[in-house]
């Protein structure tokens, strides 16, 4: 599962886009300095998600949407068509 697919997983299992997780993980005041435990705990008591869901949100939390090169273009199932995120909803993603 691509980067990408993780995370168009996680709107469709917690009716936001990853954006609007993001805007509510800084309202709860988690950014790039907090732990993966503490966004990982509320990701899965508040919308169920799970560890592989949970950590692709984590790094979008703390990291932002750019992702390593070495994912992109490499045609395996990890695989992503870019080293930028897509966090505004899957139906609205231009390269879908």
């Amino acid at each position: 599962m691509s980067f990408q697919a993780y995370l168009d997983a996680v709107e469709t299992k917690s009716g936001l886009t990853p954006r609007q997780l993001v805007d509510l993980a800084r309202e709860k005041g988690f950014d790039e300095t907090t732990k993966a435990t503490p966004i990982l705990e509320w990701l899965k008591t508040d919308y169920d998600l799970g560890r592989g869901h949970g950590m692709a949100m984590v790094h979008v939390i703390t990291k932002g949407a750019t992702i390593d090169a070495k994912h992109v273009g490499s045609g395996g199932t990890h695989g992503d068509a870019s080293d930028t995120l897509w966090l505004d909803g899957k139906d609205s993603n231009p390269t879908r």
